[in-house]
Parts: structure tokens; C-alpha cells; sequence
């Protein structure tokens, strides 16, 4: 023998069962790549016209992305110490059961519509469409509270960021009645 490895399948198996047991790993090259991504698009935010003072537009990305990568860092650690998390073990869990993709698919199509819609509208009424709707994939079917919870929901969000944190919304046709 020359000393050069060969692989066999105990060699396999272990490389293969040591993947498994490490699973989780996998989560932490995810956060460490979305904390690279939130970083590196904070360090690309423009600050001439919406510094206010000492915080600005960068402040709360850069504080995201870092966490991201602190929390991959701790998860690997643990993880590679032997930690690893519990299985789902909740009494309303069903593992068995399918995917609920009608719910999926009524969310994804609330909240495309609300991109669609937010600039064509305003963000109230397109607001009010897309908390109603998640109201209504969900499952709740009340046929006056729900509307006219999403409406002041979408109201009171459109005030606080727009008025309060200073982060215009369009307002659309309801602007000059707000």
C-alpha cells in the first residue's frame, strides 16, 4: 500500500451518517449567507437625503446582518459540540398530514397583488386588500369584522409609517381624504 485512501463503504457510511447528524449545519450556511447579502446591501444604501441624525437608513441593516452572522456562528458551534434541535413533538402537529398549499397560494396571491396594486391604489386600499385576504386564508370568515379590521389596520400602518417615521406610501385617491 502507498498510503493513498480508498473508500469503502464503512468510510461512506460514516461520512454519510455524520452528514445526517449535522443537519442543521445547512441552516447555519444560510444565515451566514443572508447576514453576507443583508450587509453588503446596507453597506449600498445611499444616506444623503434621508440622514436624519446619529441613526440612520444603514443603521438597522448593518444590525440585522450582523445578528445573522453571529447567530450562524453560535448555531455551527453548538451544533458541531452535539447540540441539535427536538423534533416536533406538539399535540396539534400532524407530520403525516399534506401541505396545505391552498392556504400558500391564497397568501402568495395577497401579497403579489398587494405589490401590484400598492402604486395603482395606494397603500390603504391595497393594504386593506392584503389584510383581509391573509385574514381570509387563514381561515377567518366573519364578513364585517374582518373588512373592516383590515381597513383600520391599513390606515393606522399608513399613518405610522408615513406621517410618524417619515417613510412615504403612496396614498392614492385616498390621499386628500386622509
Amino acid at each position: 500500500m502507498t498510503g493513498t485512501a480508498t473508500k469503502t463503504p464503512e468510510t461512506e457510511g460514516s461520512k454519510r451518517n455524520w452528514m445526517r447528524e449535522h443537519s442543521e449545519l445547512g441552516i447555519c450556511v444560510l444565515l451566514a449567507l443572508l447576514g453576507v447579502l443583508v450587509l453588503s446591501d446596507a453597506a449600498s444604501i445611499s444616506t444623503d437625503f434621508t440622514q436624519r441624525g446619529p441613526v440612520g437608513p444603514k443603521t438597522v441593516p448593518f444590525l440585522i446582518g450582523g445578528l445573522l452572522l453571529l447567530v450562524s456562528v453560535l448555531l455551527a458551534r453548538d451544533v458541531l459540540r452535539g447540540g441539535h434541535g427536538e423534533s416536533e413533538t406538539g399535540e396539534d402537529v400532524d407530520l403525516s398530514a399534506p401541505s396545505d398549499w391552498r392556504t400558500v397560494l391564497l397568501l402568495s396571491a395577497s401579497f403579489l397583488a398587494n405589490a401590484v396594486l400598492i402604486n395603482v391604489i395606494g397603500f390603504p386600499l391595497s393594504g386593506m386588500i392584503l389584510f383581509w385576504a391573509c385574514a381570509y386564508a387563514l381561515g377567518s370568515r366573519n364578513a364585517v369584522r374582518d373588512p373592516l379590521l383590515a381597513a383600520v389596520l391599513s390606515v393606522v400602518t399608513y399613518f405610522v409609517f408615513n406621517n410618524l417615521l417619515g417613510v412615504p406610501l403612496p396614498g392614492g385617491p385616498l390621499m386628500g381624504v386622509l
